[in-house]
């Protein structure tokens, strides 16, 4: 099995050392920074990165555990439970977005990786035990735990790095946070997968906990949320302001300012949009699969490869272009990948009973992820500013978990289960109501084709501080 499993994660070493060669060789983003710094922020967001990547496991590992308990939870049963999960995910960023802007992303990131590991290791236990007489409401309130701390991830990693990276990197950055969620993605289906064959049930909750464990001591040893605490200079990051830097303000004046923003508005409804279709495809894809009986097949087989891939290149390629070809602009590459998934949308609706339905979705898997990567990952730096943009993550991550609520209790009750959902005619509802959603953020991505944050500021590139110094004194 091991040698399985590094058979299966060999294609993804080699996409990403053959993606690294190719950045290595386009011209370079030049702001300023020391090799020095470059080193120690690749050693600060690569164990946040990392720990985000296993909170995506210890979130769609629901997913595995869904097939794998059969009639015990059926399709309506697993979207109650995840619409449950999503719905308070969307509302927990109205608390965790300001509380992360106060007492830093470090601090959020641990409290989600150990209380993500707790929840898991109760939804473990349930299982281990057998506690099955009352599974969707004891799961629907572990997992609506479990997601509540899960929030605090995406803010946590948007957070940090705003401070580490200047607007003309992010793009850069947007793509390392595809791979982030690729990579998580791979990690809950593929490994998962492999869990639910080689051990009992419960591991597929059990795994995970380890791993954030493990993960919450080297974030704690290593994450740092700004340079100045590294030993380095703060710089200024040329994005833009949406209040008086020495104006202290609540919460709720903050949101109220961005709400009032048409961009960081439009961003959000663009990501409610998201969230319906990530999850559309990502999720029902391999639910569709096993029911139809083409779970042997190709695609479905290696869905974690594949969606892994397929999110690093998306990633990679929204990231890229963004800050080569268009300035630093994330609204062009978001509307074309908007345009692959109205496309694709039309396409599915044609070929439910075609060998080549799992390559086409996952190919609109790149284009989701790279549009998460671009929007919440990127654009929530650049518009929210980094103090912040915990609150402006918050309003748009939690646009687009409103959206998956929204996506997963509609077709929980209107997917096909049973006898019925055996034959892939029936399930012509899946793609045909993705294609509304899909042209409504396509027509919302043009509005934000000019976007570009205010350029009120002139980066200076940091300069190394003593070591010996304290992070009191380098702020000073």
């Amino acid at each position: 099995m091991l040698v399985e499993s590094f058979q299966k994660f060999l294609p993804i070493l080699i996409l990403l050392l053959v993606i690294a060669f190719v950045l290595s060789r386009l011209p370079k983003v030049n702001v300023g920074h020391s090799d020095a710094f470059k080193k120690r922020r690749t050693w600060n967001w690569l164990p946040l990165g990392l720990t985000y990547a296993f909170l995506y496991m210890g979130r769609y590992n629901l997913t595995v555990a869904k097939n794998a308990f059969g009639d015990l939870m059926p399709v309506s049963a697993f979207g109650t439970i995840f619409a449950t999960g999503t719905i308070v995910y969307g509302f927990s960023f109205i608390l965790n977005g300001p509380l992360t802007d106060r007492l830093g992303g470090r601090w959020a990131i641990l409290v989600s990786a150990l209380g993500a590991a707790v929840c898991n290791f109760a939804m473990g236990l349930v299982t281990y035990f057998g506690w099955h007489e009352n599974l969707v409401l004891t799961f629907s309130i572990l997992y609506a735990l479990n997601m509540y701390f899960q929030s605090f991830g995406a803010v946590a990693i948007v957070k940090v790095n705003s401070s580490w990276f200047h607007v003309r990197e992010r793009g850069t950055f947007g793509g390392i946070f595809g791979i982030l969620i690729s990579l998580g993605l791979y990690f809950a289906y593929d490994w998962g997968g492999m869990i639910v064959k080689i051990f009992p049930l419960q591991y597929v909750f059990f795994i995970p906990t380890l791993l954030l464990i493990g993960f919450f001591i080297l974030s704690y040893l290593m994450v740092r949320d700004t340079p100045s605490e590294a030993g380095f200079q703060d710089f200024e990051t040329g994005e833009a302001q949406l209040t008086d830097p020495g104006k202290p303000m609540k919460a709720l004046q903050v949101a109220a300012i961005m709400f009032k923003n048409p961009i960081i508005l439009t961003i959000a409804l663009v990501e409610f949009c998201s969230g319906y279709l990530r999850n559309t495809i990502m999720q029902f894809y391999i639910i569709f699969a096993k029911q139809t009986g083409i779970m042997g097949t190709f695609v479905p087989q290696n869905w974690g490869l594949l969606l892994c891939c397929a999110g690093i290149l998306g990633g990679v390629f929204a990231g890229t272009i963004s800050d080569k070809i268009f300035n630093s602009r994330r609204g062009p590459v978001t509307a074309v990948l908007y345009g692959i998934m109205l496309v694709g949308g039309v396409f599915m609706t044609f070929m439910l009973t075609s060998e080549y339905l799992g390559w086409l979705v996952v190919i609109m898997s790149m284009a989701i992820i790279g549009v998460h990567g671009m929007l919440s990952g990127t654009a929530s730096m650049d518009f929210g500013g980094k103090r912040n943009v915990g609150t402006a993550v918050g309003i748009i991550d939690g646009f687009v978990y409103l959206g998956s609520a929204l996506e997963a209790i509609y077709y929980g009750h209107f997917l096909p289960s049973g006898d019925a959902g055996k034959d892939p005619s029936n399930w012509t509802i899946w793609p045909v109501s993705l294609i509304p959603i899909a042209a409504i953020g396509f027509f919302l991505t043009l509005r934000l084709w000019n976007a570009h944050p205010s350029k009120n500021s002139t980066s200076k590139p940091e300069t190394k501080i003593p070591v010996t110094l304290t992070a009191e004194q380098a702020r000073q």
